[in-house]
C-alpha cells in the first residue's frame, strides 16, 4: 500500500514530495481530507489519551500517542477518520500526511499542551478551501 499513489493524488501535484518519501508509517487511525476546513472536534472530546492535535486547516492523530481505542472514528460527523487498513485509496496519502504533521512537533505528550498550531504540511496548506461554501 505504501509508496503507491492513485492517479490524481496529492503526490502528483506540483511541489509535492509524497511520492518520493513514502515510508512505512505505523499509524492506527488516520484523519483524511474530509476534515480539512471543518475541524468539528468531536473526536478530540472523545479521545481518552489527548492524541488528536489541531492544525490550522485540519486535525491530526499522533501515531505514537494513539492507543487504537477507536473512540474518535464513530463521532466524526464528516467520516474523516479511518482505521489504517480502511483508509480509502483516494486518501491513502493522509497516513503519511498525519505522520508528517509531527515531524517538527515531535511527541509533546498531549494536544492540550500544544493548542492549535500552524504546522499543517505544505500539501494541506495548498489545498483549495473545503467544506461549506466551497
Amino acid at each position: 500500500m505504501f509508496g503507491q499513489q492513485p492517479p490524481g493524488s496529492l503526490s502528483e501535484r506540483p511541489g509535492s514530495s509524497y511520492d518520493q518519501h513514502m515510508e512505512e508509517t505505523f499509524v492506527t487511525y488516520t484523519i483524511a481530507e474530509p476534515c480539512v476546513d471543518i475541524k468539528d472536534k468531536a473526536c478530540i472530546e472523545e479521545c481518552p489519551v489527548d492524541c488528536i492535535y489541531e492544525g490550522a486547516r485540519m486535525l491530526y492523530i499522533h501515531p505514537d500517542e494513539c492507543v487504537d481505542c477507536g473512540a474518535c472514528e464513530p463521532v466524526c460527523p464528516v467520516e474523516a477518520i479511518y482505521y489504517e487498513d480502511d483508509v480509502p485509496e483516494q486518501w491513502a496519502q493522509y497516513t503519511q500526511i498525519n505522520a508528517d504533521f509531527f515531524a517538527e512537533l515531535g511527541s509533546p505528550g498531549g494536544a492540550a499542551k500544544v493548542g492549535m498550531t500552524e504546522n499543517d504540511p505544505q500539501v494541506v496548506k495548498d489545498l483549495p478551501p473545503q467544506g461549506e461554501g466551497d
